[in-house]
């Protein structure tokens, strides 16, 4: 009954326009009110104490510090430019390389809001302006972005494993297979709207253009191998991985 009765008023703070961290809190405090546990505040005040003095959770400020400073650095359209050469003649044209380009830009930043504040924008205007619909362009835009927590790093694991203690790099090994049967659901799905709709391709790049783009997007390229190669090879953690992207990233310049 008292589960009942949470989950109610859980919902109802909700409706109400409050916060959902905000009424988690309340909630909370009031079944502990309740309960007769007239210690909750100590303890309340303790593990928000721990939670963000946590060396593990660290990485979450620094992977997001590390997604704006690529978003305003220019790194997010030399990966869109990359993305673009190798698969824009693919049927569904920007549509594909909008889904390749949140796979590449997911290793690096680890949140679907970087994702979709920096390379959202230039995928959109892009479709837009290649005559997809603006329903199409921000539905794929939307659904590519929810890669970025899945492939590592992932700020979503990060939590979990803070909270668990299990491994990061383990969870982070475990990310690549989900992350790739997402874009390649999305692909198809992409694929088979565009032909039903007659959505336009880019015309096919060059051998010499494609590696233009390679060469410019490079430096944009390290920062997956930065982070995913040092974890797994052992030269720092996850959170010192977040730290060297965030350093990189603002070292690297256009």
């Amino acid at each position: 009954m008292l589960a009942i009765v949470v989950c109610v008023l859980l919902v109802g703070l909700m409706v109400l326009g409050i916060p959902v961290g905000a009424s988690m809190g309340l909630v909370s405090m009031g079944t502990f009110a309740f309960l007769g546990q007239g210690d909750f505040l100590t303890v309340m005040a303790q593990r928000i104490y721990i939670g963000t003095t946590s060396f593990t959770m660290l990485a979450i400020p620094f992977f997001i510090l590390a997604g704006n400073l690529m978003n305003t650095g220019g790194i997010t359209d030399r990966i869109f430019g990359f993305a673009k050469t190798c698969c824009g003649h693919w049927p569904g044209g920007l549509g594909q390389v909008n889904i390749i380009s949140s796979v590449i830009f997911s290793g690096m930043s680890g949140a679907a809001v970087a994702d979709a504040a920096g390379l959202g924008a230039i995928e959109m205007k892009a479709m837009d302006d290649a005559g997809f619909d603006s329903e199409f362009s921000a539905g794929i835009t939307a659904a590519s972005s929810t890669i970025g927590p899945v492939i590592p790093p992932s700020i979503p694991f990060v939590v979990y494993a803070s909270i668990t203690g299990v491994s990061v790099g383990s969870l982070f090994a475990a990310g690549f297979l989900p992350g790739a049967l997402m874009a390649l659901a999305m692909g198809i799905s992409v694929y088979l709207t565009s032909k039903k709709r007659g959505y336009p391709v880019e015309p096919k790049a060059s051998a010499k253009l494609r590696w233009l783009s390679f060469w410019k997007a490079i430096p944009s390229l390290m920062t997956v191998v930065i982070i995913i190669g040092g974890i797994w090879g052992g030269f720092f953690t996850p959170t010192e991985a977040a730290v060297v992207a965030s350093f990189y990233a603002c070292c690297w310049e256009p």
